[in-house]
């Protein structure tokens, strides 16, 4: 881990800060929530140990990135956040005509969006967890989720500002850490008022073999200086999202493209994923998409709980391009 260099580059109003190593085609690494570039360690070593450049920055409103304003949500759709990762491009890699993509998470998201503004910027795609959500025009996100699921699904939770950031105030950052990655239920989440969310919201978290409390101190230390509003802002823009997106409705991923998710992610198990990804609708929005893989017994945080297998398909897929 101590070979990785990190530096702060300026662009868009931020101060990015990002992790790399090694020499060769530039492999961007786009991080969810609740992460950093942190979440990427075990690919970034990897892929600088085979021949590539690989990039991991904290987006906007996270870790040692800084200049957003985290107090606006508005100021946090994928068009914002897309917007930063040209730029970045643009400044370290002038040279770089298209570059790897993988992303996981909201990462994922950011990521299919990248490729939806920005086809030309992108080699090819590896994204993992959250499968391309074609836009509804008959339907804002936010009210489509509480319709199916109801008002403590943790989405519609996280729309009040304050609120939230209250509940974890309460329960501490390590703690909040230690049970988001340890999370394994693969149905929805449900974070009801003032009880938590999990099996068992107030009881000692067990740690699983592939984290460390090294792991976990590290991104609480991270956290507990910035707070998680940056984080909880993608989700608090997605209303705004979906309307800044109308002229792409109906748009087609036209990027190489290689998906994979856990068997227990609770992503596989959001309403009509399964039928969408395994029954010709995602082929069909992403006509490039060559491969899906979904992961036995393995949950959400997929990159770092399966780290083996994740770099092999990453390296697997990208060193045909």
């Amino acid at each position: 881990m101590d070979k990785i260099e990190h530096k702060n580059v300026n662009v868009n109003g931020l101060s990015i800060h990002i992790a790399e190593l090694g020499q060769g085609p530039l492999v961007l690494f786009i991080h969810g929530f609740p992460e950093l570039w942190y979440s990427w360690r075990h690919q970034i070593l990897f892929l600088a140990a085979h021949g590539y450049r690989a990039v991991a920055p904290d987006l906007r409103g996270y870790g040692d990135t800084t200049g957003a304003p985290v107090n606006d949500s508005s100021e946090f759709t994928c068009l914002h956040v897309v917007g930063d990762l040209v730029a970045l491009l643009h400044a370290i890699a002038p040279d770089e005509e298209k570059v790897f993509v993988v992303g996981h998470d909201w990462g994922a998201m950011v990521a299919w969006y990248l490729c939806m503004f920005r086809p030309d910027k992108v080699k090819a795609l590896v994204n993992m967890s959250v499968a391309f959500i074609p836009r509804n025009p008959l339907a804002k996100p936010v009210e489509m989720l509480r319709a199916y699921v109801g008002d403590d699904y943790y989405i519609c939770r996280f729309q009040e500002p304050g609120d939230i950031e209250a509940e974890l105030a309460q329960m501490g950052c390590k703690n909040f850490m230690k049970k988001m990655l340890a999370y394994r239920s693969p149905g929805p989440l449900f974070w009801p008022k003032g009880k938590g969310f999990g099996d068992s919201p107030d009881g000692p978290v067990v740690l699983p073999s592939w984290l460390t409390e090294e792991d976990v101190d590290y991104y609480a230390s991270k956290f507990d200086k910035t707070g998680f509003t940056g984080g909880l802002n993608y989700y608090r823009a997605l209303n705004l999202h979906w309307e800044l997106t109308a002229p792409w409705t109906g748009a087609k991923i036209k990027v190489p493209t290689k998906f994979v998710v856990g068997e227990l992610d609770l992503t596989y198990y959001m309403r009509g994923v399964q039928d969408y990804i395994h029954k010709g609708g995602f082929k069909n929005d992403v006509p490039l998409l060559e491969d899906v893989v979904v992961v036995k017994d393995a949950a959400h945080f997929i990159n770092q709980e399966r780290p083996d297998e994740i770099n092999k398909h990453i390296y697997d897929f990208i060193q045909r391009y």
